[in-house]
């Protein structure tokens, strides 16, 4: 076939699959809305409806995700046999549900990835497939069985041609899949096992975290049953970075994870400000686990000195040494405070019982016991009754949400902690939750536990509010009823309205059954959920009470951790892969690097490197696979807001995205003179724009084609390292201030 007869071949094969695809998107639009037309039918009936909704609701996002570039790749058997890959896997409409399009993760498509001249694994031929929407544009093939003299005009020598041209494609704010150029060493880790805890560690550039996204993928299609119903979460380190990654994997045909921030990871909460430095090392430490359950342990008040309580014209007396026993024995238990308050409720109506029993039921004369059992029933049931009664309780042992508590000690930490440590904690109880605050309010939740008896009788509220409505939604359906056939007799009438058929009880729990929410959806709402598989981004950052947090959440350990210690910035940061997680699993957990840079050209890379070896002179960064030619520049200026907006307009690509990375305190003057180019400073960063003004912690994880690093001197080592490996192509760095020792060099 010749070169453009080649072209032409794959472009059938391209408009015969998405004939394949426009019929099973018509076919599945079809039976969702006929699915979820039914009626009044059978409880097995509506799960099954239910399950279809869902199957094909979850088709119809990824076909819809995944249009335009669904076919990425061939591969040619020295069998003769031959599969196309692409991002999900279609079959045709026969008996035999013929594969058409071979999901990437599937094992048959395995040598794709992994064949080498050396290893063919049976392949004779790979090829790379690009499209433009629907149309086919090029095609990359690789010879893999050398003793094949058969050519198609569209040799790759190297092989590499596609993954360089994704390297140098131009950036859009988005991160894209690499399911067309995953290499070896990251379809290892893809692949890897599901069980167990697996680190994955990895220098800038180096995919890690699109390895992680692609892994999430991978695990989703191999084992769909259970994490369609457990659900994966993904923690990434800020919401611009989540809003970057957010793309991939609705491109894959997976859209049922949770994508998430520690400040999110509490229901009803969405923190997104920031402590001061020592405030954030102070709450992530392991030891306000103590110092929070302490906290609750004096909510658990002893009377001053005594409470008293009129019952029946009789004054019963509560005071120290009473109240003592009553709450060393519901301690005892060992249960969550809200949970334990049921025990001391009983050990208080037990005391009062007895002092008012001894006051009223002993004979003065001999000291006898005039009651019997049910007198001393009577007498408790009477004193449960007191409103008094249930204020002392309240003083003594009251009912406590996350919120309150952790408010209370913020806004007063001393004699908790050292006077400095509570210094740099101590906020109004007004102040809005910071990132930091998740994981204490976490930990609170766990102290104090849900009193089921309040959650039912809330649970009875709303479902009384909710047959309340449905009677009245069967009322006016009843009264138009009447209304249209008020001339028919009714006792000729045939007509049946709702009331014949169901109560408003039945109603209202049909309305409570049609949750068609994802796994993820639900695990969003739900603080105890236990997900299927966690995965970590960013993971050396997060404090130790932030992985208190996330292990609550996976009790199997089913994680991937993924992230790189040399750019450990957070204060609270743990940093260690080893210090993480030994108080969890122990030694139990696996550990793999990737060592090869593919996002910053070797001449970024090589100054980036300098400044950790300033301080670390065994320091090896990850090697890059390209050069540009493109050295980075550095300049001293005086007048700081001018040059950067020079900059700006050199810096520019024609196509793609340039960051300006500068300490947040400038952000605001810098922003003045970038207004031409849209820049912004304070709100939640735009990625998609052509230039973005952020911090350093802002652009972790991020990549622009060029890059502006302001005032280098100000940053400490891991943040200028993270700054300085942002770019693709280019890179300059501006400073008014001294310069850090390596870059001054």
């Amino acid at each position: 076939m010749s070169n453009s007869g080649e072209i032409r071949g794959e472009q059938e094969f391209i408009d015969t699959l998405y004939a394949r695809v426009d019929a099973l998107r018509g076919d599945t639009e079809t039976g969702v809305s006929d699915a979820l037309a039914q009626g009044n039918t059978p409880m097995q009936a509506r799960l099954e409806r239910d399950v279809l909704v869902a199957e094909r609701s979850g088709l119809l996002a990824a076909l819809n995700a995944v249009d335009g570039s669904l076919c990425f790749g061939r591969i040619d058997l020295t069998s003769g046999t031959s599969h196309h890959i692409g991002r999900i896997g279609l079959r045709r409409d026969d008996a035999e549900r013929t594969p058409v399009l071979i999901d990437w993760r599937a094992a048959v498509a395995r040598p794709f990835y992994l064949a080498t001249g050396h290893t063919p694994m049976g392949l004779r031929r790979r090829r790379h497939i690009t499209t433009e929407g629907r149309e086919v544009t090029a095609l990359h093939d690789e010879i893999l069985d050398l003793g094949d003299a058969t050519r198609t005009g569209h040799e790759d020598p190297t092989g590499d041609a596609v993954l360089l041209a994704a390297l140098d494609a131009a950036r859009t704010g988005r991160m894209h899949d690499i399911v067309q150029t995953i290499q070896a060493e990251q379809d290892e880790i893809i692949r890897a096992p599901h069980r167990g805890v697996l680190v994955v560690e990895g220098g800038p550039g180096t995919g890690k975290t699109a390895v992680a996204l692609h892994r999430a993928a991978y695990l989703l299609y191999e084992h769909r049953e259970l994490l369609a119903k457990r659900a994966v979460l993904i923690v990434g380190p800020n919401p611009a970075f989540l809003g970057y990654i957010g793309e991939v994997l609705p491109s894959l045909g997976e859209t049922g994870v949770l994508l998430a921030t520690v400040g999110e990871l509490f229901p009803g909460v969405k923190a997104k400000a920031t402590d001061t430095r020592e405030a954030a090392a102070v709450k992530g430490r392991a030891a306000m686990a103590d110092v929070l359950a302490e906290a609750v342990r004096d909510w658990q008040s002893l009377p001053d000195p005594v409470i008293a309580i009129e019952h029946e014209r009789e004054i019963l007396m509560l005071d120290d040494d009473l109240v003592r026993v009553a709450r060393e024995r519901t301690r005892e238990a060992g249960l969550p405070h809200n949970v334990a308050r049921e025990h001391f409720e009983g050990h208080i109506l037990n005391t009062l019982t007895e002092l008012y029993a001894e006051r009223v039921g002993t004979d003065p004369y001999d000291g006898t016991n005039l009651l019997d059992p049910s007198d001393v029933t009577q007498i408790r049931d009477e004193i449960a009754e007191n409103r008094e009664v249930w204020a002392a309780i309240d003083q003594l042992w009251p009912r406590l949400t996350p919120q309150r508590l952790v408010a209370d000690f913020l806004a007063d930490p001393v004699g908790y902690l050292p006077d400095e440590d509570a210094a740099a904690i101590r906020r109004p109880v007004t102040r809005a939750w910071t990132v930091a605050d998740v994981p204490l309010l976490d930990e609170a939740a766990e102290l104090l536990g849900v009193d089921e008896r309040l959650a039912r009788a809330r649970a009875e509220r709303e479902r009384e509010t909710q047959v309340a409505y449905a009677q009245g939604v069967l009322d006016v359906s009843y009264a138009s009823r009447t209304y249209e056939f008020e001339d028919i007799d009714d006792e000729d009438s045939e007509v049946l309205s709702a009331h014949d058929i169901i109560d408003a009880e039945r109603f209202a729990e049909r309305q409570e059954e049609d949750d068609h929410r994802s796994a993820a959806e639900r695990a969003a709402g739900d603080r105890t959920w236990a997900f299927g598989h966690i995965i970590v981004d960013e993971a050396q950052e997060l404090s130790p009470m932030a992985w208190r947090l996330l292990m609550r959440r996976s009790p199997t350990r089913s994680m991937t951790l993924v992230g790189d210690p040399a750019q450990t910035a957070e204060a609270a940061g743990v940093g260690s892969w080893q210090k993480i997680l030994e108080p969890y699993v122990e030694d139990r957990w696996d550990h793999t690097r990737l060592g090869v840079n593919y996002r910053t050209p070797a001449e970024i890379m090589e100054l980036a490197a300098a400044v950790v070896r300033a301080e670390n002179p065994d320091f090896e960064p990850p090697s890059s696979v390209r050069s540009t030619g493109v050295r980075p520049w550095i300049r001293a200026t005086d007048d700081l807001p001018g040059a950067v907006a020079k900059a700006v307009e050199e810096l520019t690509p024609a196509e793609g995205r340039l960051a300006v990375i500068a300490p947040r305190h400038l952000h605001a003057k810098l922003a003045g003179h970038l207004e031409g180019a849209g820049v912004t400073a304070g709100a939640e960063p735009d990625l998609t724009r052509t230039v973005v003004l952020l911090d350093p912690r802002q652009s972790k994880g991020l990549e622009f084609d060029s890059v502006l690093v302001v005032e280098p001197g100000l940053y400490g080592t891991s943040d200028l390292y993270v700054a300085l490996t942002r770019a693709t192509q280019r890179l300059g760095v501006l400073h008014t201030g001294r310069l850090p020792k390596a870059l001054a060099g």
